[in-house]
């Protein structure tokens, strides 16, 4: 077994692999940029080795910085993680040329299925199925429109050594092949080193259905069940789920058997997963065709597993090692059902922009996930599993990917694994950057995800003008309304404490009218209990002002909320959505219908950054005239690229920034007359 292994990663996978090696008693390497100086993994690791600055070009994905630290500190194995190196051969050949060992699969495999086009040729060769597309060289943009138009729309271009979502344009119509051919070339030579581009027929109605493989330098290969991951964003997934509520065994059977037959074909080993695109038309699951085969470990590993109680980072360290499996297909079973949200630094409620920036506050539902080695230890807490690799006043930086954490639950059945979701991500509490945790949970009660009815157009489907917030069930508005006038009670009450009040100290008010989302509750706060619109409610809860989180019980139910005060109310954040909720006095409330509306004022004539990036591209210059919805600018931010498009027609009048330059969040590009 190795002695020593350097993690040639970041983040949360780097944590993930180090709390493995410590169990298994493998001293470990870290690596780290100018950004990541102080990042949690740089802590963890036994030793730690400055490789550059903050650009990964510049330092992650420099395989010779990486070489001389593992020759540095004696570590006789490197661990890639996902993403940076995982799956480019010359670094794994590099590594073999120094007799260091890869934790992963062999150069050829990697070689074989790590290149879209070529992966998709040998697939085709092994009677696999694969989407009807074109798998050659694409000349220019003009090339790509003629084979768009020959494959039929929709179609999507994807960026040949592309992953992790970057580098896919989805085109339905030649405008957007114009549009987008060129952005997935830069996407994909900027991320990857390589701008080749491969366009492919879009399947309607699909799922994205993977499967674990995992193998050992002995020719055992298994496959450890399938991941559901069709809910995605802009091609990049957002919810993972083990097993999926689509797959029949007999399906799961078929599409394991097929996809350990095409590993077996490149000689696989080690962890890997191979991605499959579903027709959910096809009832019968039999519409399944080859997409692409990721070799190294997957973000969403952890459902895999929660529901199998296999490490797979355990497996892969024993692999690379040349150890066998311990165990055989037989033994491979379903216990529960697991489901995985990414958390994200971006924001929802501005269309999912990029927000980096320092994290003021940050406090998981559970602790971070520690590895004890229990098959049930996978679960992490009572079902609740964190996996993150940032600290309270680090810095989600623009960098990297925006990923603050992955949150895991497990339950019995799905529906309790969805509850546990819900309920988990009512209790992070984050401040400082925007972030997804309303919309994840916004998903996990939707009706549609509750009902299994799943395909990569969900979010596009579900939430066509954008995230506003989860809907509030009248239930849940008369909860929130008596949880507001019991807040309001005790601020009031710490109010009259203060001392050198004038007159006799007067007990605090009781009586409150309270509006959630426009409707209007009358709550009465009185020492045996409080009722909303003269009904009782069962609560309990604790308060002392300044609180951030409460943690309420409500007529049986729990109920975990973040807490702002305003000047007349607060801001409580739960169940997917933020409630602005007004408190006033019943006495003074009619007054109210007297205050005038503030109008904001009109943006419209001004192109704004709407996060921290990189100016790539300036359409225009003062002086021209533009048409609303015309793209004027790109820019780039966590490593994807934005077009900023006129809100209304007119003349440039001033521009205030060039490409190349780096724009901070709101800063105004150009204004127009």
């Amino acid at each position: 077994m190795f002695k020593k292994i350097l993690i040639a990663n970041r983040g949360e996978i780097a944590c993930r692999v180090i709390k493995t090696a410590r169990r298994m008693g493998i001293a470990t390497v870290a690596v780290y940029s100018d950004a990541d100086a102080r990042a949690p993994f740089v802590r963890m690791a036994d030793e730690a080795v400055h490789i550059g600055p903050a650009p990964a070009a510049q330092s992650y994905l420099i395989a010779d910085k990486i070489i001389a630290a593992c020759k540095q500190t004696g570590a006789d194995a490197v661990h890639p993680g996902y993403g940076f190196l995982s799956e480019r051969t010359s670094f794994a050949q590099a590594l073999a040329d120094e007799g260091i060992a890869f934790v992963g699969p062999p150069v050829g495999a990697i070689a074989a299925m790590g290149d879209k086009i070529e992966s998709k040729k040998l697939a085709k060769a092994a009677n696999v199925n694969v989407v009807p597309g074109f798998v050659g060289e694409i000349e220019d943009t003009e090339h790509a429109v003629r084979i768009a138009t020959e494959i039929g729309y929709p179609v999507m271009m994807k960026a040949s050594a592309g992953g992790g979502g970057k580098g896919m344009r989805l085109a339905h119509s030649e405008k957007d092949v114009r549009e987008g051919f060129e952005a997935t070339k830069r996407e994909g030579l900027n991320s990857f080193g390589d701008d080749r581009v491969f366009i492919e027929k879009f399947i309607l109605n699909p799922r994205h259905i993977e499967i674990q493989i995992l193998g050992d330098q002995h020719g055992n290969i298994l496959y450890l069940n399938e991941r559901e991951c069709s809910i995605q964003r802009r091609h990049q997934k957002v919810v993972e789920e083990a097993p999926s509520p689509f797959v029949s065994p007999a399906m799961r059977k078929a599409m394991g058997e097929q996809c350990v037959a095409l590993s077996r074909a490149v000689g696989y080993y080690s962890a890997g997963t191979v991605e499959l695109i579903v027709s959910g038309a096809d009832p019968t699951g039999e519409s399944f065709y080859f997409l692409e085969m990721n070799t190294r470990l997957q973000v969403e590993h952890p459902v895999t597993e929660a529901i199998t109680g296999i490490d797979l980072v355990e497996q892969m360290i024993r692999v690379a090692a040349g150890e066998k499996l311990a165990f055989t297909q037989d033994d491979i079973g379903i216990d529960g059902w697991a489901i995985e949200n990414r958390v994200y630094a971006e924001d929802p409620y501005r269309g999912f922009l990029p927000s980096t920036g320092r994290l003021v506050h940050y406090s998981p539902p559970v602790p971070g996930w520690t590895d004890d080695g229990a098959a049930n230890g996978r679960r992490g807490i009572d079902g609740i599993r964190v996996d993150d690799g940032v600290y309270e006043g680090g810095e989600v930086s623009m960098f990297y990917d925006p990923m603050i954490a992955k949150l895991v639950t497990w339950g019995a059945t799905r529906d309790e694994a969805a509850d546990k979701q819900v309920a988990a991500l009512d209790a992070f509490d984050i401040e400082g950057l925007g972030h997804n945790i309303d919309f994840v949970s916004a998903i996990m009660q939707h009706p549609r995800f509750r009902a299994g009815e799943l395909t990569t157009g969900f979010i596009a489907e579900e939430y066509p003008d954008g995230f506003h917030g989860a809907p509030a069930s009248p239930e849940l508005q008369r909860s929130l309304a008596a949880i507001a006038g019991f807040l309001a009670s005790a601020r009031a009450d710490r109010a009259r404490r203060v001392d050198g009040q004038l007159g006799d100290r007067l007990d605090p008010p009781g009586e409150w009218s309270v509006t959630v989302d426009k409707t209007a509750y009358a709550v009465v706060v009185a020492a045996d209990g409080v009722t909303v619109d003269g009904a009782e409610l069962e609560l309990d809860l604790e308060y002392t002002p300044g609180d951030r989180m409460v943690h309420a019980e409500i007529d049986g139910d729990m109920l975990s909320m973040k807490v702002e005060p305003l000047r007349t109310g607060f801001r409580l954040t739960t169940r997917g959505a933020i409630h602005a909720i007004d408190v006033l006095p019943q006495r003074v409330a009619h007054l109210t219908s007297h205050m005038i509306e503030k109008i904001a004022p009109d943006l419209s004539r001004f192109l704004i950054c709407p996060m921290p990036g990189l100016l790539v591209a300036l359409h225009v210059a003062a002086g021209d005239t533009v048409e609303a919805g015309q793209p004027l600018a790109v820019v780039e931010a966590m490593k994807m690229e934005n077009i900023l498009r006129a809100e209304k027609s007119g003349t440039v009048k001033v521009v205030n920034a060039a490409a190349g330059d780096s724009l901070a969040v709101d800063a105004i590009i150009l204004e127009m007359a």
